[in-house]
């Protein structure tokens, strides 16, 4: 006699399979519990333990009062060499780049930014970059504004770094040294990133120069782990 494979199972098979088809794509909420209780005529339970089976093979993750979303994707592989272009490591890996300005301010620096950027104002970029409206990375820039006066308003209309300190004379510039840490997402940080309170996460800290070899940016990227996979290289062409 055949063994009947238990219902639970099959649901997420089902679900599985519209993941992969793409009708529930990266950073979709799936149904509720309820309404997928509903539309396989089984007990939430059921419903929980398929959830389960699909949460156990990382294709989707719960936030809290919020609910299901997929997070099933292929990491998108990311170089880090001396020149480090988002929208080109993005378009590489097949996917469509886009970003969204979180804060963009001038204040008085710190003293370690002081230090290192031989100024005492800084402007502070802050936003959300993604790929295919899935959200890859969160970053946080800062320039000295002694330098760069009218950076903050380029920054705003053009929404893309090389572009504004283009506009400022600085045609080039190259990555002097990236430091990578591990770290695990909670609070804003993983709601804007949407992915799971306690989820691994990636942290860049580099330090770009001009051809002259002056530091224009300290740079810091928080990367969701399961989205992207970060490849150290010589030179990115």
């Amino acid at each position: 006699m055949t063994r009947r494979e238990p219902v639970w199972r099959a649901i997420a098979a089902t679900l599985r399979s519209e993941i992969a088809m793409g009708i529930y794509t990266p950073g979709t909420k799936l149904p509720t519990e309820a309404a997928l209780a509903a539309r396989f005529g089984v007990n939430r339970h059921t419903v929980r333990h398929a959830l389960a089976d699909l949460a156990a093979d990382g294709l989707t993750h719960a936030r809290r009062g919020a609910g299901v979303f997929v997070t099933a994707a292929p990491r998108a592989e990311y170089p880090l060499g001396r020149r480090v272009r988002f929208e080109r490591n993005v378009t590489a890996s097949g996917r469509a780049p886009s970003r969204q300005v979180l804060r963009i301010e001038t204040r008085p620096a710190t003293p370690t930014e002081a230090e290192i950027l031989q100024d005492t104002t800084v402007h502070v970029y802050e936003g959300l970059s993604f790929g295919d409206e899935t959200p890859i990375c969160l970053f946080c820039s800062v320039f000295p504004a002694g330098r760069l006066p009218g950076l903050p308003e380029a920054l705003g209309r053009l929404k893309s770094v090389t572009a504004a300190l283009s506009e400022m004379g600085i045609t080039d510039y190259t990555r002097a040294s990236t430091r990578i840490t591990a770290k695990t997402a909670h609070g804003p940080r993983a709601g804007l990133l949407r992915i799971a309170e306690g989820a691994p996460i990636l942290r860049t800290e580099a330090v770009n120069v001009d051809s002259t070899g002056r530091i224009v940016e300290l740079g810091s990227s928080w990367f969701a782990g399961e989205r992207v996979a970060l490849t150290i290289a010589d030179e990115v062409p």
